[in-house]
């Protein structure tokens, strides 16, 4: 249906999802706002960062923080934002034993977040004065386009990297799909918030009105619009649509079909990838043993000095998984709703369960 809109005079630019993207993000209002003013907290202390920290404890800090908006990206609105306030050795050894981190961590079967920081540490250590690239191949729009703005934000104000390059659907191909056009309708939601998320005097109730954005929701939810805004134009965040992310097969043909595409990733410190479909994908779809290791089953992104660095973000939605450690498949089958010897991997269709994996292929 959307190349045949992509083929039209007309409607070629029209995306029949909008409605239904924006609708959505409305729907997470309370989790928008309290991620606004984490990030704002955020983002002034990482400007002072604190002259008693040894360079050790700032390092474990930063990735803590790093791990936490990662986790953002991963659960969405699931996630503990508590803590998420500063570099303190006491905040960071709270944020350490959050139960709520905890509980969330024990449903990532297999967590390579820390890999994944100490590879870009380890490029800002040796680069740090010239340019280094995250790139973040997107999923859906709305909530969670947004947090993933926070962690490009992040990871510039962190220096973490010089730039984001952010990879959007080319097409509206698959109902929530990012395309180029929903960064602009949410940055015009951010400059303007009320004008989502209050809802009219003539069609309210009384308990709606007492929801409506109160004056320091409005500043956070403006500091994100003029913080984005600014790195966009500076330059720090590039958005990159590529029609090879509609296309059907997986990513193991990137080297055949889109060899410039695979070229300039290769660019890239870290890949990231979002989302069950993207993960399916870099996997070929293919019904692999569990137990097979992720960079054998992303083929020739992982081959050493011709691939690309991949951390992929997923909550299983489907049945294709790789990675787990041996035994762990049958356990999680043997739960409650898990498929037991029903011949489906039920356990991983709920998105109760994540991976997070890396492989390095430069």
């Amino acid at each position: 249906m959307s190349l045949l809109f992509s083929k039209t005079t007309k409607w070629n630019s029209y995306d029949f999802f909008a409605r239904q993207k924006m609708d959505s993000f409305r729907s997470s209002k309370l989790a928008v706002i309290e991620i606004a003013t984490k990030y704002k907290d955020l983002m002034k202390q990482l400007k002072k960062k604190p002259s008693d920290q040894s360079p050790d404890d700032l390092e474990k800090a930063e990735k803590l923080l790093f791990v936490e908006m990662c986790e953002i990206c991963l659960w969405g609105n699931k996630t503990d934002l508590s803590l998420l306030t500063n570099f303190s050795h006491e905040d960071m050894q709270k944020l350490q034993g959050s139960k709520a981190r905890r509980d969330a961590e024990a449903n990532i079967l297999v967590n390579d977040l820390g890999a994944a920081f100490d590879i870009l540490r380890r490029a800002q250590r040796s680069n740090e004065a010239g340019e280094r690239r995250v790139d973040i191949v997107l999923d859906n729009a709305g909530f969670e386009l947004y947090v993933d703005l926070v962690l490009g934000g992040f990871l510039l104000s962190a220096g973490l990297a010089t730039h984001i390059v952010l990879h959007p659907k080319s097409i509206p191909w698959f109902v929530s799909d990012v395309i180029p056009a929903d960064f602009g309708a949410l940055l015009n939601v951010l400059a303007d918030p009320r004008s989502l998320f209050d809802t009219n005097d003539e069609d309210s109730g009384p308990d709606e009105k007492q929801e409506r954005l109160s004056d320091d929701d409005v500043a956070d939810l403006k500091f994100l619009y003029e913080d984005w805004q600014t790195k966009y134009v500076e330059g720090q965040f590039i958005i990159r649509p590529n029609r090879f992310w509609t296309m059907g097969g997986g990513f193991w043909r990137l080297p055949t079909e889109a060899p410039e595409l695979l070229k300039d990733l290769r660019e890239s410190e870290l890949v990231i990838f979002k989302g069950d479909l993207n993960y399916r994908k870099l996997t070929g779809d293919v019904m692999w043993d569990p137990s097979t290791l992720f960079s054998e089953a992303v083929g020739p992104l992982a081959k050493k000095g011709e691939g690309i660095r991949v951390l992929a973000l997923r909550t299983a939605k489907a049945d294709v998984i790789v990675g787990l450690p041996h035994g762990k498949d049958e356990e999680l089958r043997a739960k409650e709703g898990g498929g037991g010897d029903s011949g489906c991997r039920k356990w991983a269709w709920s998105g109760t369960w994540a991976v997070c994996q890396f492989s390095d292929g430069l």
